[in-house]
């Protein structure tokens, strides 16, 4: 099996119009589109605290591995649990990746890639103090953490995974492997761990386009990650979007081609309960909308 996307296949999947994609049985992963980012943020919040709600009525602990993003559910999350008094006393949450400058080390508190600096405000900073996440259930990871929360993880079993994805597909900061020199198979790529490592080129330019006017130089070259051993342990997974163009190929790739290392994302579909959600405007794709475009 090939690594890579087939061009020709790639063309013809995102030649299909967005309005199409839902209904399709051909779809590899389970597929719901939501009208915008607020849709999308509501709708995350709410599916993450049922399950909150669910267990505390069971007497059962939440386990969850977070995302720092999409920024769309953080408001409404702190809402609901406020408005509905909902217990975070149970949930204990494994923080999914972290941003590190290029010797490997933690970004400044101020940084926008500083990903605990930003859940602190806007994930935990919004929940009333008697209700929030207690601080020894918050798993942060850097470098340092790195065994202790591979091995809380492995021992408790994982609730759900929420998440995004990226320009590549890549979950978590599991991006495609691009080395020249030592290539990994499809199967190294499910089993990979918790690691430190070089974030990609195309990583880096995505970012800064995103957020620094394309000023590369301010993007951290290296992150810390949960592998996907982590990410696809989770009894259920959830994967939102709402950044449009940045996240057009990799959702077409995601729902109609085989699992390939060059799309990490591809292997969801070999996990039971996996569903994508995605924007109207994340799900559109400029083939769809330009059928007069020859590319071959």
């Amino acid at each position: 099996m090939s690594p890579f996307v087939q061009p020709e296949k790639l063309c013809e999947w995102c030649r299909i119009p967005a309005d199409e994609l839902a209904g399709r049985k051909d779809l590899r992963v389970p597929l719901r589109l939501v009208k915008d980012s607020e849709a999308m943020g509501l709708l995350m919040a709410e599916e993450f605290l049922g399950l909150i709600e669910e267990n505390n009525a069971l007497g059962r602990p939440t386990r969850a591995i977070v995302p720092c993003g999409p920024n769309c559910w953080y408001a409404p999350f702190a809402r609901l649990v406020n408005e509905r008094a909902v217990s975070l006393r149970r949930l204990t949450v494994f923080h999914m990746d972290e941003c590190l400058d290029w010797q490997g080390q933690p970004l400044p508190a101020g940084h926008p890639y500083n990903f605990r600096f930003f859940m602190e405000r806007h994930f935990y900073g919004g929940i009333d103090a008697g209700l929030a996440v207690p601080e020894e259930q918050r798993n942060w990871l850097l470098p340092a953490t790195i065994d202790r929360v591979r091995d809380a993880i492995a021992e408790a079993p994982i609730d759900l995974t929420l998440g995004g994805w990226g320009q590549d597909g890549h979950v978590a900061y599991n991006q495609a492997r691009r080395h020249p020199l030592l290539p990994v198979t499809l199967e190294q790529l499910e089993r990979s761990s918790i690691r430190v490592q070089e974030n990609n080129l195309d990583t880096i330019l995505a970012l800064a386009q995103r957020t620094f006017g394309a000023a590369y130089q301010f993007v951290p070259p290296m992150s810390v990650t949960l592998g996907l051993k982590e990410c696809l342990s989770a009894q259920r997974i959830r994967v939102f979007s709402d950044t449009g163009a940045w996240k057009q190929t990799a959702l077409r790739v995601a729902l109609f081609s085989d699992p390939v290392v060059e799309y990490p994302m591809t292997l969801l579909q070999r996990h039971p309960d996996a569903l994508i959600t995605a924007t109207m405007e994340t799900a559109r794709h400029p083939l769809s909308e330009n059928p007069s475009w020859q590319l071959f």
